[in-house]
């Protein structure tokens, strides 16, 4: 569904991304981990237009993302949750939700975007309850649904997803990790997830790429992931055995 070949992003001199590739298949969630600085936001934000590749190629679909503008990304089917949420804090819940459909939003269309805003406050029955509230007086849980919710809004047939756990106490970040499950398991969504919290990030995903100074170093299976000694000590917080 996505391919990713050979990437190489700068930020003026600073080589951000160095030769990455990656693939996400249809249905699949899809997990890229590694520390601050590694270059995990930079692919997702030049999958999604806002930044231009210097070399290598993006596909969607077939469909060449390299010099794609932001707005038409979203028409061919890509939500990109940002990093920090990003919401328009003043506006209501139900308002900001709206925005997410404004590239849709057609005259004689309001009944459709009336059934989209019912299915995401199925999906989240707090936004329901706060949707004339204002969204910066939500909470960071809160506020993260309402960051997805508005991507869903474009109805995407895939979701880049970055740092949906960030600032969250962990059982309300263990249920905005149920809620990117049931994304693909009742929704058929596909994911590109990138979050620092390697456990909860390989706990839910299918496949896992590692970054490193811009670098992919490791791919594989979640569970291989998991289980391999170097992510385990650098990413997991678990030393190899026999060490305290």
């Amino acid at each position: 569904m996505l391919v990713v070949t050979n990437l190489d992003v700068f930020y003026g001199r600073i080589h951000a991304v160095r030769r990455a590739s990656l693939h996400v298949g249809k249905g699949e969630i899809v997990a890229l981990i590694g520390g601050n600085g590694a270059g995990k936001t930079t692919i997702l934000s030049t999958v999604s237009g806002l930044i231009r590749p210097r070399e290598g190629s993006l596909t969607f679909d077939g469909h060449d993302l390299g010099r794609t503008r932001p707005e038409k990304v979203v028409r061919l089917g890509l939500s990109h949750v940002p990093e920090g949420r990003r919401i328009f804090k003043p506006m209501s819940v139900g308002d900001n939700l709206l925005l997410g459909a404004f590239h849709r939003a057609k005259f004689g269309r309001r009944a459709l975007l009336d059934q989209d805003l019912d299915a995401v406050y199925a999906l989240f029955p707090k936004l329901a309850e706060r949707r004339a509230q204002a969204a910066g007086t939500l909470s960071g849980g809160e506020q993260q649904m309402l960051a997805i919710g508005r991507a869903l809004m474009a109805r995407p047939r895939m979701l880049l997803l970055d740092e949906p756990g960030m600032g969250l106490a962990p059982n309300i970040m263990s249920e905005i990790f149920r809620h990117i499950r049931a994304l693909r398991d009742e929704m058929a969504l596909t994911v590109l997830l990138v979050e620092q919290n390697a456990k909860q990030a390989l706990r839910i995903a299918d496949r896992g790429y590692v970054l490193e100074t811009g670098r992919i170093i490791l791919q594989g299976p979640a569970e291989e992931l998991t289980e391999n000694r170097d992510v385990q000590r650098a990413y997991l917080g678990r030393e190899q055995d026999g060490q305290a």
